[in-house]
């Protein structure tokens, strides 16, 4: 069994709680990530105005305008203060 097979088996026995947890982690190592290629675009800036970045890219999320999936479209600004 190849371990991409594995990883869906073993996906399906874990608890909805579990998953969300995963995908909580996933997106938090997406935001780091983020914030360190925000932080070799602009080396000289501060971290107060990397994290003004991140936040602004966090809002507008460049190339997904419309969201990452089909769907209705929704007004951020109204969701994420």
């Amino acid at each position: 069994m190849s371990g991409v097979e594995w990883d869906v088996v073993e996906s399906r026995s874990l608890t909805p709680s579990e998953k969300l947890g995963i995908a909580l982690e996933l997106f938090e190592s997406g935001v780091a990530m983020m914030r360190e290629t925000l932080k070799r675009e602009h080396p000289t800036e501060s971290d107060a105005l990397i994290e003004e970045r991140l936040r602004q890219w966090l809002r507008h999320r460049p190339g997904a305008e419309d969201g990452d999936c089909v769907g209705r479209r929704i007004d951020p600004s109204t969701r994420f203060p």
